[in-house]
């Protein structure tokens, strides 16, 4: 089966259409992907469910990076992932996604890439499939509106809901965990 493959301007990070199949839809086989080159291996299925508003991220983990399969079953959010591999042609560029049950859209998001994402929808409910567990003492944060990036949000006017944890998140010029 061939899988519909998009590539991103992040090095590395690429859109996946969802495998349909009569009633239902396939959201990772691990046999497709391989056979597509896409050899993946996830260890850990997460959920995050989120009201309208609610911005989180960007996160990271230091020692034990993540590579990511977001999907969303519910709703619809606007993803963004900042490259943040010293040695990637897309160092510190950012790129945002619309990903929706409707549009059907998965993205990987490469190991050594922050993560975050905006709930567009009254609701949403995401899944994560990621290549390392979650290490809470190795996770860091940028600041949602750092000025050296200037990631657009696609806020449209509305003022995001931050949590008091990614609140705290640094400036990428103040990070040093990173170097």
């Amino acid at each position: 089966m061939k899988l519909e493959k998009k590539e991103t301007q992040i090095e590395g990070a690429f859109l996946v259409k969802f495998i349909e199949c009569n009633d239902y839809v396939i959201t990772y086989d691990k046999k497709i992907f391989f056979e597509n080159g896409l050899n993946l291996n996830f260890i850990q299925e997460n959920e995050s469910k989120s009201k309208k508003n609610v911005l989180r991220g960007l996160d990271i983990q230091k020692k034990y990076p993540q590579g990511k399969l977001i999907s969303v079953i519910y709703g619809e959010i606007y993803d963004v992932i900042v490259d943040m591999r010293k040695n990637s042609k897309t160092y510190l560029k950012w790129q945002g996604f619309k990903l929706s049950k409707e549009n059907r859209q998965l993205l990987y998001i490469p190991e050594g890439c922050a993560h975050g994402f905006y709930v567009k929808s009254d609701f949403a409910k995401v899944l994560f499939k990621v290549s390392n567990y979650w290490h809470p003492e190795d996770e860091i944060g940028i600041l949602w509106n750092d000025p050296t990036l200037n990631i657009d949000w696609n806020l449209e006017g509305q003022t995001p809901i931050i949590s008091e944890k990614n609140k705290s998140y640094k400036t990428i010029n103040l990070i040093k965990e990173l170097e």
